[in-house]
């Protein structure tokens, strides 16, 4: 019984957690993997316990497993795939992506969920490897070579960008961080 009132305890607590913390992603909001790990820590405390496990792991994809215990026992499960070529940061960390994904989906069974179990940054994943429009603006941006091209490519996705930030932050973020490598770049090279 204790169990089960900790996680009452906990899932009321995120629930009250969740205004101005969530992320709008096409009209729903989401709550990140992080918001969801902080509010299960502050209210379990050391009886929380996550424990997590590659299930498989190669050259191509990532498989992981998360458990979640409370007071030892075993509340919930989570798993995440992750495939090394499907975005930038999977190419490099594909682990710690699918790590990070098993954690949430184990802490959206176990309830701590806003609009549904996928997390802020699972649906942005997957509406940034969906989304033709950002893998052309990425490949244009990085065929840049002067001043002249790199104002046209800013000409033409400033509207693309305005609606992406107000739409899906996590996804602009990511592509901001790309924009600004590239810039810095084309800088050095002189060629802006």
């Amino acid at each position: 019984m204790a169990n089960i009132d900790k996680l009452v305890q906990a899932n009321n607590e995120f629930k009250k957690s969740l205004n101005g913390q969530t992320i709008s992603i096409h009209g729903k909001d989401y709550a990140t993997v992080a918001l969801r790990v902080a509010i299960a820590r502050r209210v379990l405390g050391t009886s929380l316990d996550i424990v997590t496990k590659i299930i498989h792991i190669d050259a191509d994809k990532v498989v992981m497993q998360a458990d979640i215990y409370v007071d030892g026992k075993h509340v919930s499960t989570g798993h995440s795939e992750e495939n090394r070529k499907a975005s930038r940061i999977n190419s490099t960390s594909a682990l710690e992506t699918c790590e990070t994904s098993s954690c949430g989906r184990a802490l959206a069974f176990l309830g701590f969920i806003s609009d549904g179990i996928a997390s802020a940054e699972e649906v942005s994943a997957a509406i940034e490897q969906q989304d033709k429009k950002i893998q052309t603006a990425i490949a244009e941006l990085n065929a840049v070579s002067h001043k002249g091209s790199y104002q046209e490519w800013i000409s033409k996705n400033k509207n693309f960008l305005s609606e992406l930030k107000s739409k899906n932050p996590i996804t602009y973020q990511g592509f901001m961080e790309q924009f600004t490598a590239t810039k810095t770049n084309l800088i050095n090279k002189g060629v802006i």
